[in-house]
């Protein structure tokens, strides 16, 4: 699992301390006195530091990024992944294949590995060393030859396994390294609406409790599935009071809150990131009347490392 490290932290400091300068960037509410500093990935792709100062950006609109712990961030944007240092070198690419058609996820591995899927005739999920050579092929089942639709963001399990989301089946799978399915959570429940409420899985996320985080995009909601695929935590808009549109990336901190991306938010009152308790209380909101926020990663906590990734 990734971990946003002392050392990443230092990095970070470092350079927001240089970066202070930067005019701010949207606002930070909360009741609470809820501040974060996190990654956006999206458009724009930008670091965001408490005191609301960009102090990292790259041009273009990414769909999956990281803080590594050597403070470089991973991006996935322009059909590749890329390692990018603070101060904007490139020093690691791994480019779509030509017989595919997007790249989405992209994720740093414990192992040096970088976890990659692909979107198109020939879906597959791919790690890929740090030299560039592919490791590990994965053939994706996605149900759908709409290569836009196959899937969205997938990470590797602590088991070794993968999860994977797969919209247009309505299913969350878990893949054995052959491509084996050996698990489905299907989001076309009728407790969630059905396929007629479009309830896509985008992100998911195995939590250490072994549940299953989800976000369903068109659906507007976030789910947590047990390890039998039961619905065990259900937010809608009607809990949130309409934050949710085209909720994409999200995050578990370690506090037990989730933090959800509204990707298509377009309302000025309304929040692009938001977060919420157990108990569905939302108690931080960042707004900014243009970002679209595909994918998020939150770095610290009132001036406290996040810790592990969830």
């Amino acid at each position: 699992m990734l971990r946003f490290t002392l050392i990443a932290f230092s990095v970070f400091l470092t350079l927001t301390h240089q970066l202070s300068a930067q005019d701010s960037f949207g606002e930070q509410r909360s009741d609470s006195g809820i501040r974060h500093s996190f990654l956006i990935a999206g458009n724009p792709t930008v670091i965001v530091s408490e005191e609301g100062k960009v102090t990292w950006k790259t041009e273009g609109r990414a769909r999956d990024a990281f803080v590594l712990p050597s403070g470089n961030v991973l991006v996935s944007i322009n059909n590749s992944a890329k390692e990018i240092t603070p101060s904007g070198e490139t020093v690691w690419e791994y480019k779509l294949a030509p017989e595919n058609k997007e790249l989405g996820t992209a994720v740093r591995l414990e192992d040096g590995n970088t976890l990659v899927v692909e979107r198109g005739p020939k879906p597959r999920l791919l790690e890929v060393t740090s030299e560039g050579k592919i490791a590990i092929e994965v053939p994706l089942l996605p149900e759908t030859d709409n290569g836009h639709m196959q899937t969205r963001m997938a990470r590797k399990l602590p088991n070794g396994n993968y999860l994977v989301p797969h919209l247009l089946a309505f299913a969350v799978k878990e893949y054995e390294r052959d491509g084996t399915v050996v698990k489905t959570f299907k989001t076309d429940l009728e407790e969630l609406g059905g396929r007629a409420a479009e309830t896509w899985p985008f992100t998911a996320i195995r939590l250490e409790s072994g549940n299953t985080l989800v976000n369903l995009t068109h659906g507007n909601q976030t789910v947590e599935f047990d390890a039998d695929g039961k619905v065990v935590w259900h937010v809608t808009n009607k809990d949130v009071e309409g934050r949710f549109a085209d909720p994409c990336g999200g995050q578990r901190l370690a506090s037990g809150n989730t933090v959800i991306c509204s990707y298509g938010q377009k309302k000025p009152e309304m929040p692009k990131l938001f977060e919420i308790t157990h108990e569905k209380e939302v108690v931080w909101e960042f707004f900014h009347p243009k970002v679209k926020a595909h994918e998020v990663h939150v770095l610290t906590t009132n001036g406290k490392p996040e810790g592990a990734l969830k």
